[in-house]
């Protein structure tokens, strides 16, 4: 197969692409431009998308002796990811940039001009399995369950997960760096980046407030008294509970966390960890990585990108394409609309929809 392989500078792009290569695939290496304006080197673990990382990246390809091409995404990015994430933070929502990143770039925009081009599939370093099943392929939990990606893969649709590859997911971290040193590739010890790539310092609510402007409100109680003022309702997320900056306590000096953000009047409503519990939460528009014959299903449910899961049943009272409600068995806690409810049988994921309401 003709194989487009994205290389991201990290250990993780790099050996996958060296695998494709051992499978007897036609490789070409590819790194996506993201930022109209990429620093020079990464801040240790943060960011990503740095001149450093393209550099790493054409150093990969040159030892695998593949093509390299750099393909600019930088306006459709910052359209179909930065302000998105502004605009949702604004909304009073917690949107996943990587979510997003994999829906509309990495598995739309690039997979569409990598097939336009000719290639056969788009092969990156995602920890996560795809499996041949009865209807098609399938997009499983990659074997180690503390590098699994399959969650922010979870917006991916059938025809998508047929011309993907990831060939990752059956390996543990350590195992794919130590790869990387005997195949002599210099990122075998480059730090993994997290947090939001385009937040490089990791200050997410100065990033907001640079872009929104500061918009001071309250922050109440659930009886409605004021317990404090804050910059901005962008600053916070459903269960979050540091950096309130109160200084009035509860009377057992128990913790508070934020239980709702109400956008239009600025206000950040807060109360005790148990106000938090829900038992049943919506999502729309459902996407799907598979069969769909699903309504009644128990199912594993995940709504946070590192979050335990949760079982619980699946209703779908719009159709296959509208929106999914699921009745859990216990209640969550800290489940934020804006979020991404995934849905899981055993290690398959079956597929995804943005949260729009708890209850």
């Amino acid at each position: 197969m003709r194989v487009l392989a994205a290389l991201s500078g990290g250990v993780d792009s790099a050996v996958a692409a060296a695998r494709a290569v051992d499978a007897g695939h036609e490789v070409t290496a590819v790194h996506l431009a993201l930022s109209s304006n990429p620093q020079t080197f990464r801040s240790g673990a943060r960011g990503c998308c740095s001149l450093e990382d393209s550099r790493d990246a054409r150093r990969v390809a040159d030892i695998l002796d593949l093509p390299y091409y750099v393909w600019d995404f930088a306006d459709q990015f910052r359209e179909e990811v930065v302000d998105d994430f502004v605009a949702e933070y604004a909304a009073g929502r917690t949107p996943n940039p990587c979510l997003r990143c994999n829906e509309r770039i990495k598995f739309a925009a690039v997979l569409d001009r990598a097939l336009g081009l000719g290639f056969d599939a788009v092969c990156t370093g995602h920890y996560a399995r795809i499996v041949q099943g009865p209807h098609g392929p399938e997009l499983h939990r990659a074997v180690d369950p503390d590098k699994d990606q399959s969650y922010v893969l979870a917006v991916l649709e059938q025809p998508q997960i047929a011309r993907s590859m990831f060939p990752l997911g059956d390996s543990v971290k350590d195992d794919v760096r130590t790869e990387a040193a005997d195949r002599g590739l210099l990122v075998a010890d480059k730090p993994d980046s997290h947090d939001i790539c385009f937040i490089a310092d990791g200050d997410t609510q100065g990033f907001l407030a640079a872009h929104l402007g500061e918009q001071k409100g309250l922050i109440r109680d659930r009886e409605g008294a004021v317990l404090g003022e804050h910059d901005g309702a962008f600053g916070f997320t459903v269960g979050q509970r540091k950096g309130l900056g109160l200084t009035v306590a509860t009377p057992d000096r128990s913790p508070r966390y934020v239980l709702s953000i109400e956008p239009l009047t600025n206000t950040v409503t807060v109360g005790p960890r148990e106000a938090l519990a829900v038992r049943e939460i919506v999502g729309e528009p459902v996407r799907w990585c598979g069969r769909r014959e699903l309504d009644g299903a128990h199912l594993s449910l995940q709504y946070r990108a590192h979050g335990e899961t949760v079982m619980g049943s699946v209703r779908l009272p719009g159709g296959a394409r509208g929106e999914v409600t699921a009745v859990l068995d216990e209640p969550a806690h800290g489940v934020a609309p804006g979020q991404t409810l995934a849905l899981y049988d055993g290690t398959r994921v079956c597929g995804s929809a943005t949260i729009t309401a708890t209850s």
